[in-house]
């Protein structure tokens, strides 16, 4: 007898969450042919995955009360028309469902970030969820099956701050991270800094645009910080293209495809990723992958995302002196990473999508 799974994730339409599901669905495959998959969706073009059922949702994302429509009301009407042997919600909210299984998938850190003026300011919608995304995350926790987090500071975090103990860790990437790079790679001027990241004020553009800066000064040419933003693709970004555009040396490249940004890791001398908040830090991972040098703000998230990776240096995420001093050391070729260990994690740890999949439906 077939079995079900539905997937919602109406609400991931870009960047790291948007890789996340597709990897989810890719994964799918592995459940074979007892299992029947169907996706919730804002887009189904985005999608290439033709063994999935695709239903798209595109007024989900319209409003906050759409989208809680859609989580707490008109999906318990498609529960009820579908009878799912397991839902996963890969969004944050746990929808109001009948399932035998249900799992939700938690990847937005808001709640554990203090905002600031800077938020309010560029991004007041973020500023908003930092206030209240702790009481979306508590409606319905408890009636979940299995709570999904990325790292294991987080599974603490919801687990003191929830009182939820059937959490467990999952890594966003699979078998196919390489820790193996300790080779020092040589590096061919210009030398390319790139930080391949959203226009988010999380993301802590400035820090490396005031070291980008700072360098440029000190020696000129020779370099380029490469940021994945447009000028005018949100108020943020135009703030940062205004405050950082006259500097020669900092490049604005805009959004690019998966083609065009395999092509920028191929570039870079380093990746420099100083986020102050993340889940995980996809664009870590994908460093490790092409055994890029990499320089990250010294937190939490970083140190686990970067494991045993042997060619990472932190640096405090406040301090562009420090950063552009990691910079310089890439460029005249004298970097030294730090020794860095990757700390164990507790069961339940699914080290892929495939083995967080089997904890999904049970097996």
């Amino acid at each position: 007898m077939t079995k079900r799974l539905i997937i919602s994730a109406v609400n991931l339409v870009e960047g790291g969450t948007l890789t996340v599901l597709r990897d989810c669905l890719s994964a799918t495959s592995t459940l074979g042919s007892k299992w029947e998959i169907i996706a919730l969706v804002h887009d189904r073009r985005l999608f290439n995955h033709p063994w999935v059922t695709f239903l798209e949702y595109p007024k989900a994302k319209n409003s906050w009360l759409k989208r809680l429509y859609h989580e707490f009301v008109l999906f318990k009407r498609l529960a009820d028309e579908y009878h799912p042997d397991a839902w996963l919600s890969m969004h944050d909210i746990s929808p109001r469902v009948s399932a035998k299984r249900r799992v939700v998938y938690c990847h937005n850190p808001a709640p554990f970030y203090v905002a600031g003026w800077k938020d309010l300011r560029w991004d007041p919608r973020f500023f908003l969820f930092t206030l209240f995304y702790r009481y979306l995350y508590q409606i319905n926790i408890h009636s979940n099956d299995l709570v999904v987090v990325q790292q294991e500071w987080i599974r603490q975090a919801f687990q003191r701050m929830f009182h939820v103990e059937n959490v467990a860790v999952a890594r966003p990437v699979g078998t196919l991270e390489q820790d193996s790079g300790h080779a020092r790679p040589t590096i061919l001027p210009p030398g390319v800094f790139l930080y391949p990241a959203l226009p988010r004020t999380f993301k802590n553009f400035e820090v490396l645009c005031e070291a980008a800066e700072l360098l440029y000064h000190q020696r000129g040419s020779g370099f380029e910080v490469r940021l994945t933003l447009s000028e005018n693709e949100s108020a943020y970004a135009n703030h940062l293209f205004q405050r950082y555009g006259h500097c020669p040396a900092i490049q604005f490249i805009g959004r690019q495809t998966p083609d065009q940004m395999r092509q920028q890791y191929e570039a870079a001398s380093a990746v420099v990723f100083p986020s102050k908040l993340e889940t995980w830090g996809l664009p870590i991972s994908e460093s490790k992958q092409q055994g890029k040098p990499l320089l990250v703000s010294d937190l939490p998230y970083a140190h686990e995302s970067v494991g045993d990776y042997g060619l990472a240096a932190f640096f405090p995420p406040d301090d562009a002196k420090a950063l552009a001093n990691l910079m310089a050391s890439i460029l005249d070729g004298c970097f030294s990473p730090i020794q860095h260990a990757a700390k164990p994690v507790l069961e339940p740890f699914a080290t892929d999508w495939q083995s967080l999949l089997q904890l999904v439906v049970g097996k």
